[in-house]
C-alpha cells in the first residue's frame, strides 16, 4: 500500500507542478502589469520581464531594440515588430519543463527517503547548469528563481503531506 501511495505522491508532486509553476507565473506577470499600468509604462506585452521565454534584446541583436532583419527601416513601430517577430528565434531557459518535472521528483524523494540535504544537491545541481545563462540575461534569472522556489515548495508540500498523512 505505501508503494502505492509514494508513486501517487511522486506523480502528484512531478506532474501536477508543473501547472502550479505557470500559475505562478501568470500571477507574477498579473502583478507586473499592474504595476506598470499604475506606473504609466509602456505596454505590457513589449515587456521582456514578462512572462516570456524568448529574451528580445538577444532576438534583435541590439540594446535599443532596432530592426535585426536586413532591409527593414528602424522605425520604432518597425523595431517593435521585429522583435516581435524575432523573439521566438532566441529561446531562453530550454527544458526548463523537463528539468522542473525532474527536480520536483527529485525534492519529492529526499523527503520521502529522510534525506532533505539532498534538495541542496539538486539546487547547486539545476543552477551551476544554468549559470552561464543566469548570468547573461536578467530575464531568465528572475524566471529561474521564481519557477526553482514553486517547483521546490510545490514538491516539498506534496512530499510532507503524503509522509504526514499517508506514509506515517
Amino acid at each position: 500500500m505505501n508503494a502505492l501511495w509514494i508513486t501517487l505522491t511522486l506523480l502528484t508532486a512531478g506532474f501536477v507542478g508543473w501547472p502550479v509553476t505557470a500559475l505562478v507565473f501568470r500571477l507574477a506577470r498579473t502583478i507586473d502589469d499592474r504595476q506598470e499600468a499604475g506606473a504609466g509604462a509602456a505596454d505590457p506585452a513589449n515587456d521582456p520581464a514578462a512572462d516570456a521565454t524568448a529574451d528580445p534584446m538577444a532576438a534583435t541583436g541590439t540594446a535599443s531594440g532596432a530592426a535585426a532583419t536586413p532591409g527593414t527601416p528602424a522605425t520604432p513601430g518597425a523595431a517593435a515588430g521585429s522583435a516581435a517577430l524575432s523573439v521566438s528565434s532566441v529561446r531562453i531557459l530550454r527544458g526548463g519543463a523537463i528539468i522542473g518535472v525532474l527536480e520536483r521528483l527529485a525534492v519529492c524523494l529526499a523527503i520521502l527517503a529522510g534525506q532533505p540535504v539532498a534538495i541542496a544537491y539538486v539546487v547547486a545541481i539545476k543552477g551551476l547548469g544554468r549559470f552561464a545563462e543566469l548570468k547573461e540575461t536578467p530575464v531568465a534569472a528572475e524566471r529561474f528563481i521564481i519557477g526553482t522556489l514553486t517547483s521546490l515548495l510545490w514538491a516539498a508540500g506534496v512530499a510532507a503531506l503524503a509522509k504526514v498523512f499517508f506514509l506515517g
